[in-house]
Parts: structure tokens; sequence; C-alpha cells
């Protein structure tokens, strides 16, 4: 079975986030995955979350792979890698409503097939992995104000209805 393994060296500062969701389109176009496709979308965003946490919370420079399976472009998967030299673990944080961060990896356990993270030399490796031919995940819930009860009206009919 052969692997494509391709990878960048991102520094850490927060203008690398932007380098690193560049380099993975091109990556990405290049294995056949298409600009437009949402497969590219999710995974750039999958990539953009991953990266920003290494490089944010851990201030240290990262690794950034993606490795394509046989037939990644047709029907295999694509596995992102994201290794710094913190050994500290990922921790999901709940985030408030009115919260600017802390929902990156909801995001990646919401749009990953699978994901995990490991301990890759003195650091780690977080990971996500997207199947070609998966099917859509269901959008996440969003955080809107709850919807008012549906009030019957004095005739009896759902509001909106309507008789011929």
């Amino acid at each position: 079975m052969q692997v494509l393994q391709v990878q960048l060296e991102v520094g850490p500062d927060p203008a690398e986030v932007g380098r690193a969701r560049r380099w993975a389109r091109s990556r990405l176009a290049g294995s056949g995955i298409g600009d437009d496709e949402p497969l590219a979308e999710t995974l750039v965003l999958l990539i953009s979350e991953l990266v920003t946490n290494a490089v944010v919370h851990t201030g240290c420079p990262a690794v950034l792979r993606m490795l394509f399976g046989p037939g990644a472009a047709q029907a295999g998967t694509v596995r992102v890698e994201v290794a710094d030299n913190c050994a500290r673990p990922p921790r999901p944080r709940l985030a408030a409503g009115d919260d600017t961060g802390g929902r990156g990896l909801e995001l990646v356990d919401g749009l990953a097939d699978r994901w995990g993270w490991k301990h890759e030399g003195a650091g780690k490796s977080i990971w996500c992995e997207v199947d070609r031919c998966a099917e859509p995940h269901p959008p996440l819930p969003s955080p809107a104000a709850p919807t008012a009860p549906v009030i019957p009206s004095p005739s009896g009919l759902t509001p909106g209805a309507y008789t011929v």
C-alpha cells in the first residue's frame, strides 16, 4: 500500500496559520481533491484549527503533515497530523456562547471521521482522518437562542397554514 505524505514546518506565529491553509489547498489540488469540493473545505478547516491550537497554545514551532492513502482523490482517507514540542495533552474546552475561542477540538470532533493524539518525541501529534466517501456529517447545533413555543391560533390552524 503506497501512502503519499507531504509536510510543512510551521513557525510559532499566528500568521503561519494562513500560510498553512494556502499550502494545504495547493497539496489537496495536487492530490486530485478540487478546491471547490466540500472535502477540501472540511480538510482546510480542520488544518486551520489544529495548526492554530499548536501555534497559539504551545508557542512552539509545529509540523503539519497530510497523508493521502491509495485512491484518496476517489475513495480513500486523508489524514492530517500536527506535531509540536509540547507534551501536554490536548484538552477540549467548554466555550460559553459568547466566547471567541475554545471550540477548535469540538469542530475537529464534529467534522473528522476519527481523531486523536499520541506522544511523538518530546512532544505530541494530534491527528484526524476524513474518509472521501463518508456520509456527510450532520450540521453542528447552532448556539442560537431557543425558539418560542408554537401557540395554536384560535381557529385551530397552525401558524403559517392555510385553507383552500
